[in-house]
């Protein structure tokens, strides 16, 4: 499976992001191009090489009219820069913008929707609306380019997942227009809501809102780096200099077909009736179980038991233990944790002349596998008053 991985131990900006993600083509001139022919209105981007902690990588600069940003403005809160006297754009003078880029409308849909991530964390800072938050155009026209870039490399190299660290936010205070703000700003935070984040000992910014508005949008799973055979490495450089490198890591690479970690939750039960162990499976596949299952046991005592198996991910393990305290009489749980190998599963339409059947697609280790919808027989079969076996065989003769 082709992924993603961002290593975020510094934070992320959009500038950071783009440059990591530029790094990943084999011709960094022709991407640079590409990323020109794009047509944010005013706005270069240029490559330089970038040196920190004498690690190698690449800072992309975005020079609107010729000029690249002061760091002071650079990334806090795109907007009311009153004394500044710059103009303002509405979200809507936004989107007319994104609206005449030069990007495929899947690319678009992503600049939107990130924009107006980032659109929606200033509203609520700022306790307006959002169709009434104006973003003073520098900032606005910055976090467009850096937006624009990074959706474009991404739809380029075309991952299957896109995974990141844990997000360093950096600590301390920093200037901006409006006096001094908390690290991570405010924005930021809101962005960063649900997304495991951290400071350590480094002050300073490290996340800013369309780093964090980037990465909320496209991050599948914030993680230790799954098992990855790496094909290309990228460094995108920030501006600012600390003791540590600065920059954000991109690898791409395969990671093995789909393998993921299981928990497996079992007790034991013998004083329970085989409707209510029925009904509590029910209550734990409605809580999220991957799958649930009962295997009859001897018990101590002579008694006949049911050891009762819950399979489910990381993120509904905590309901799952909830859910079987609640409705099995057991007062103790085992957990063990596996591994899961997987095929990839799609799922189409057939038509037939008895109706639309739904078929099940697995592919992946070198195999692939087809099965009709059990659901979908069984109705077909109840409706023309045909046996399960019959309307499969009707379905394989349409076929030859």
């Amino acid at each position: 499976m082709k992924t993603l991985y961002f290593d975020c131990s510094m934070g992320a900006a959009g500038d950071m992001l783009t440059a990591a993600l530029l790094e990943l083509f084999d011709n960094k001139s022709e991407t640079l191009a590409l990323l020109n022919s794009i047509g944010v209105p005013g706005v270069e981007y240029v490559l330089e090489d970038s040196e920190k902690c004498g690690i190698h990588g690449s800072h992309i600069a975005v020079k609107i009219h010729g000029e690249e940003e002061d760091e002071e403005h650079h990334h806090h809160d795109h907007e009311h820069h009153h004394e500044r006297h710059h103009h303002h754009s509405s979200l809507n003078d936004i989107k007319e913008i994104i609206a005449s880029l030069n990007l495929s409308d899947k690319v678009k849909a992503d600049v939107n929707a990130v924009y107006e991530i980032i659109a929606a964390a200033e509203s609520e800072v700022h306790g307006a609306p959002v169709a009434e938050v104006h973003f003073h155009e520098v900032g606005a026209m910055d976090a467009v380019a850096d937006v624009a870039a990074v959706c474009l490399l991404k739809d380029k190299l075309a991952p299957d997942i896109i995974m990141a660290s844990p997000v360093n936010t950096g600590k301390g205070q920093v200037k901006c227009a409006h006096g001094i703000m908390p690290v991570p700003a405010p924005a930021t935070a809101l962005i960063l809501k649900g997304i495991p984040a951290y400071n350590d000992e480094i002050n300073g910014e490290l996340c800013t809102p369309t780093g964090a508005a980037l990465l909320k949008y496209f991050v599948k799973k914030f993680a230790p780096m799954p098992v990855l055979t790496v094909g290309a490495i990228g460094y995108g450089m920030g501006k600012k200099d600390f003791e540590r490198a600065n920059c954000v890591r991109a690898f791409l690479g395969e990671s093995s077909e789909s393998e993921e970690y299981i928990v497996e939750l079992s007790c034991n039960i013998d004083d329970m009736t085989a409707e209510e162990i029925g009904f509590a499976c029910e209550r734990c596949f409605k809580a999220g179980a991957v799958e649930v299952y009962t295997i009859p046991a001897a018990m101590k005592k002579n008694r006949p038991g049911t050891l009762l198996c819950v399979m489910c991910r990381e993120a509904e393990k905590d309901v799952l233990i909830k859910t079987i305290f609640r409705y099995t009489s057991t007062i103790g749980l085992r957990e063990s944790v596996s591994r899961r190998y997987t095929l990839n599963r799609a799922e189409e339409s057939v038509q037939t002349q008895i109706g639309e059947i739904r078929k099940k697609i697995s592919t992946g280790y070198g195999v692939t596998k087809e099965k009709f919808e059990y659901d979908d027989i069984s109705r077909i079969a109840g409706e023309n008053g045909l046996s399960f076996s019959e309307v499969l065989k009707k379905i394989k003769e349409e076929k030859e």
